[in-house]
C-alpha cells in the first residue's frame, strides 16, 4: 500500500485492518486534536471530542462516499463534536490544585487572594486580547499557527500536505502570520 493512499487505508480499516486504523490515527490524530483545541475547549473536553470523533469514524467508516477525503470528514466531525460540548456547557472542572482544595492555610489570606485575583484578571485580559487578535487573522494564518503549536507537532511535510502549500514557504508564512498577530495585539 502506498503511504499516501488514504482511500485504501480507510477501506482497509473499514474491513478491520488494525494496522490501517493505527496509520489513520497517526496520520490524522493531530488534525483532530487541533480542531478540538481551536474551539478553546478545556483539555478534558478536547480529549472527549478527540475520542468521540474517532468513535464516529468507527460508526460511519463503511459509509464514507469519498474515503480519500477522510481528513475533511474528521475535521468536520471534530468541529461538530466541539460545538456539542460547547452547547452542553456548565460542566464541573475537576482540580488537583491543593490551594483550591484547602483554603484554610495561612497562604490563603484575603490579601493573597486579592493579589492572585488581580493577577488572574490581568492574565485573562491579556489572553482575551491575543485571542481577539488571533481571530482577526486570515483563516490561512490561523490554520498554520494552530498546526504549528499542536503537540506533538506535525512535520513541515505534513503541514504542507494538510494546507496545500510548499514546505519551503511554511517558515516565511509563519513569520508573516506572527508579525500580523503582533501588530493586531499591539493595535
Amino acid at each position: 500500500m502506498e503511504p499516501d493512499d488514504t482511500g485504501a487505508l480507510v477501506t482497509a480499516a473499514a474491513h478491520g485492518d488494525r494496522t490501517a486504523w493505527s496509520a489513520l490515527v497517526d496520520r490524522f490524530g493531530r488534525l483532530v486534536w487541533a480542531v478540538a483545541r481551536a474551539h478553546q475547549l478545556e483539555r478534558a473536553d478536547a480529549e472527549e471530542v478527540y475520542q468521540m470523533t474517532w468513535l464516529r469514524l468507527t460508526e460511519h467508516i463503511d459509509r464514507l462516499k469519498q474515503p480519500e477525503r477522510v481528513a475533511a470528514w474528521l475535521a468536520t466531525t471534530a468541529r461538530n463534536e466541539s460545538l456539542m460540548v460547547i452547547r452542553a456547557g456548565g460542566r464541573l472542572t475537576v482540580t488537583s490544585d491543593p490551594w483550591l482544595l484547602d483554603r484554610g492555610t495561612e497562604e490563603s489570606s484575603p490579601e493573597r487572594a486579592l493579589l492572585d485575583a488581580e493577577e488572574a484578571a490581568d492574565d485573562a485580559r491579556r489572553i482575551r486580547r491575543v485571542w481577539a487578535a488571533f481571530d482577526r487573522l486570515p483563516d490561512r494564518c490561523q490554520q498554520l499557527l494552530r498546526l504549528l503549536v499542536t503537540t506533538p507537532r506535525p512535520s513541515y511535510a505534513e503541514i504542507g500536505e494538510l494546507l496545500g502549500i510548499p514546505v519551503g514557504s511554511i517558515g516565511p508564512n509563519r513569520a508573516r502570520c506572527l508579525d500580523r498577530l503582533r501588530a493586531q495585539v499591539a493595535a
